[in-house]
């Protein structure tokens, strides 16, 4: 068919098919691959979409764990801070060490009056210490016993600054034995801000 057309006419349908087919391939990379695109995008961003719903249905459906977890770790905290030294600080000192010493053989007669401070330990930390500092006798053995059950029983607690000396050479003391120690340390312990 294209062998009887004239060769000028040939030539023309035959750039007027390269022509159109020439617009097709660009009509199809401009329009429909950008079309295909868009599609691949907006696919992508509901998948994204869906994997953030399915997470906030998972994440409303352990509210109720999340807020057992709450009020177990709340009346944990408030167990823990029953613990705290609280009320006047002077007399709780003095009982709880006297209680807890009651069994063991050291000697503590002198307390001083606490010194509130700030823990230190990490910044705006909610609670505050009080720094107590006692000074009594005994011997090696059993002070070093009694602090470490002491720290171990009162784990909000713990002793610094431990200074220890002859007892005889002591004015903190009259003791006679020549075995034992006067020491003087300091209790820091945490304070139940409840009752500040």
């Amino acid at each position: 068919m294209l062998k009887n057309l004239p060769k000028d006419k040939r030539d023309k349908l035959i750039l007027t098919v390269i022509g159109t087919i020439g617009v097709v391939l660009g009509l199809w990379y401009a329009v429909v691959s950008t079309m295909l695109s868009s599609v691949e995008a907006i696919k992508k961003k509901t998948d994204e979409q869906k994997t953030k719903v399915a997470n906030a249905q998972r994440l409303v459906s352990s509210v109720g764990e999340l807020q057992k977890n709450l009020e177990d770790g709340t009346a944990k905290l408030k167990t823990i801070e029953q613990e705290m030294a609280s009320g006047d600080m002077y007399s709780w000192i003095i009982l709880t060490v006297n209680k807890f010493r009651a069994d063991r053989q050291v000697d503590i007669p002198q307390f001083s009056r606490e010194v509130r401070t700030d823990v230190g330990l990490f910044p705006k930390f909610p609670y505050k210490a009080a720094v107590f500092t006692i000074r009594g006798t005994a011997f090696f053995h059993d002070l070093g016993k009694f602090i470490a059950d002491f720290e171990n029983a009162f784990p909000y607690t713990y002793v610094q600054n431990l200074e220890l000396e002859p007892a005889n050479t002591s004015n903190a003391t009259l003791t006679s034995n020549p075995e034992s120690l006067a020491f003087k340390m300091e209790i820091v312990t945490l304070i139940n801000p409840n009752t500040l």
